[in-house]
């Protein structure tokens, strides 16, 4: 086993950890972090693999604007942690039906033979002709989504600064109840 095994073994279990981390933790704070942690190695795989603008982009991308954005929503909007049972009695059934369709899925698609023989080549994207790509023909899409990123801080601005009314018996310091 070489280095690069050792690398790609040990990324998958950080990677895995974290994430089933992030799944099973009550505090909402406490899985962002470790969905971050989670986005960090997959920065590292897809740099290990040979793709440094994937990796640039997964930690620009997902693990600082869009976790950051998450942590933002959930700080603002005081959600504590729920107390009642971690996983609710009507969502295993589900869980379980999809879990196992996904493995069935996976399973089959990991034990068939493609029937091709051929080494597929690697493909090379400069970070500048893929930058040039980027912004000269799908501009509008990005422009969308930095738009829609906004309106989604703004929202979470406005529902974070909403305080009780000064005649209510909380008075407008008091934490408020967050319902889904």
């Amino acid at each position: 086993m070489n280095l690069y095994a050792v690398a790609f073994y040990l990324l998958a279990a950080v990677i895995l950890g974290a994430t089933l981390m992030a799944v099973t933790r009550r505090h909402l704070v406490h899985a962002v972090l470790y969905l971050i942690v989670s986005f960090f190695g997959s920065a590292l795989l897809f740099y290990l693999f040979g793709a440094p603008l994937l990796a640039a982009l997964e930690v620009i991308i997902y693990a600082g604007a869009v976790m950051i954005l998450f942590l933002f929503i959930v700080m603002m909007l005081r959600v504590g942690a729920d107390q009642g049972p971690l996983f609710p009695p009507r969502q295993i059934l589900p869980a379980i039906a999809m879990a196992a369709v996904y493995l069935a899925v996976a399973s089959l698609l990991a034990v068939r033979d493609t029937g091709t023989g051929g080494v597929l080549q690697t493909a090379l994207a400069d970070p500048r002709a893929f930058g040039d790509y980027l912004f000269r023909n799908a501009w509008l899409a990005v422009e969308i989504v930095s738009l829609l990123l906004l309106v989604a801080l703004v929202g979470a601005l406005v529902l974070g600064g909403r305080t009780p009314a000064a005649d209510t018996p909380e008075g407008p310091g008091a934490p408020r109840e967050v319902r889904p």
